[in-house]
């Protein structure tokens, strides 16, 4: 394949990479923007593979590279359940940081590029060192992110003494250790600086996940995925590969975006959460003398059936207890119970429900729930206050009137679900713990609030079995 002809190609795989950014923006196009982007990413590697820069001599390792990463890919998307898709993408997140290392490491140590000038040779090796510093930081932070996603390692934020000093000395410490790579003569002398850094970058990723509580884990994934088309962006420029910088520029900044949604649905300022965090890891039961004034009105899944027959509007709120539990079938169930008798049953998301953007919206998606009976908050809010039963499912933060009414709260001023509006609300939770915040509900002591304690997907298949009565 030709200079000029692989070129064209690459310009139809980005394209093609934009269009698939736009169908990802709504679900119903979802699957056609999936589409798009693979159609594109086969274009490019195809390009990439025939192009002028391959030679027939690495055509054996590329195969056997395409058919390992294959493999695994294959494996991966049989086995691994809608559930656990935040660890997945967290751990394909990590892959993209560790070759954007590799990459670099590569780059430097090749000595077939023979630079003009000395001027092009310090832009190449800078492009090295920052690829491999993104790369480092994008590769640790989404390990731990996985670690904390698959519940391998605590929710709960660890928070070093003097963290910010602790970091900024870092960063000072890798511009130095730069310095010093720059102005090496030879890549022996220049190998130890870049891997100090390496190292640096290394713990730095840890640190800065480690330190972001459960609570703040959604703009953690979306911030890794910036991260990650940063480093694709920073491989492209040291492969010289146009295709491979635009479309890590596109990933990057389209995840960047998602970053500051989801802080201001949660109210939260992107840079505090990076450097702090916020929250406990499973939540925990709140203080002696903390506690609402009220009473917690148990009630059994017989009687939520009864209660569900006799309304009208029923708004159900899911959270990551209902993907835990991997009780989206069964809620579904309820749902078709309660519309055969006539009932209007709506679902409605907050966009951080879950561990990442969306995770509510894939886990009802795979259940099978129409995408028009899927609403957002803003369009569900104002429907709440004509709503007979608000049923909430494992979701505790996003529905925490605390948000709105205590400025000592660590969620204050985070939109919330106004499920208090409706004039029943049902809790399905395992106890009186509080929400990953750490913030209790007072919800739960009002007078129109009623729970059900248990397992989400055990207590829904009683109120299934209770409607089928």
């Amino acid at each position: 394949m030709s200079t000029g002809l692989a070129t064209v190609a690459y310009i139809g795989a980005t394209i093609l990479f934009i269009l698939s950014l736009g169908g990802l923006s709504h679900p119903e196009t979802a699957r056609r923007g999936n589409l798009f982007g693979i159609v594109g990413m086969t274009i490019a590697v195809l390009a990439t593979v025939l192009g002028p820069r391959v030679t027939p001599a690495g055509y054996g390792w590329i195969v056997g590279a395409l058919l390992f990463g294959a493999v695994i890919g294959l494996y991966a998307a049989k086995k691994v359940q809608m559930t656990q898709m935040p660890e997945l993408v967290a751990a394909m997140h990590s892959l993209v940081g560790l070759a954007a290392c590799l990459v670099g490491f590569a780059s430097y140590v090749d000595t077939s590029t023979v630079f003009p000038t000395a001027a092009e040779k310090t832009i190449h090796e800078v492009e090295i060192y920052i690829g491999i510093l993104i790369g480092a930081v994008t590769f640790s932070g989404s390990v731990i992110a996985f670690g904390k996603l698959s519940g391998k390692i605590g929710g709960k934020p660890l928070l070093l003494p003097a963290r910010h000093w602790l970091n900024l000395a870092g960063l000072l410490v890798v511009i130095w250790f730069g310095r010093v790579f720059l102005n090496a003569h030879d890549i022996q002398s220049g190998m130890t600086p870049l891997i100090i850094m390496t190292v640096i970058a290394l713990l730095f990723g840890m640190h800065m996940v480690m330190a972001i509580g459960g609570a703040d884990m959604p703009v953690v994934v979306s911030m890794l995925n910036s991260y990650s088309g940063w480093a694709a962006a920073a491989t492209g420029f040291m492969l010289s590969n146009d295709l491979l910088i635009v479309t890590g520029a596109l990933v990057g900044s389209s995840g960047a975006i998602l970053s500051y949604i989801m802080c201001r649905a949660m109210n939260r300022n992107f840079i505090s959460v990076i450097a702090g965090g916020f929250g406990t890891g499973s939540g925990a039961p709140a203080a002696a003398g903390a506690q609402p004034a009220g009473e917690v009105v148990a009630i059994s899944a017989q009687e939520t059936a009864e209660l569900l027959r006799e309304a009208k509007n029923v708004i159900i709120v899911p959270g990551y207890g209902m993907a835990v539990a991997q009780a989206q079938h069964t809620v579904f169930e309820i749902t078709k119970h309660l519309r055969d008798k006539g009932v209007n049953v709506r679902f409605g998301i907050h966009p951080v429900a879950g561990r990442m953007p969306g995770h509510m919206n894939v886990l009802l998606a795979e259940a099978n729930v129409p995408y028009d009976e899927v609403f957002e908050l803003e369009e569900i809010n104002p429907e709440f206050a004509d709503a007979d039963v608000a049923f909430v499912i494992g979701a505790n933060d996003v529905t925490n009137p605390a948000a709105k009414t205590d400025k000592s709260s660590a969620i204050y001023g985070m939109p919330i679900l106004d499920v208090e509006k409706a004039k029943t609300v049902f809790f399905i939770k395992r106890g009186m713990a509080s929400g990953y915040a750490g913030v209790e509900n007072e919800l739960f002591f009002r007078p129109n609030t009623m729970m059900l304690f248990g397992d989400a997907k055990k207590v829904t298949q009683e109120i299934v079995q209770a409607l089928q009565r």
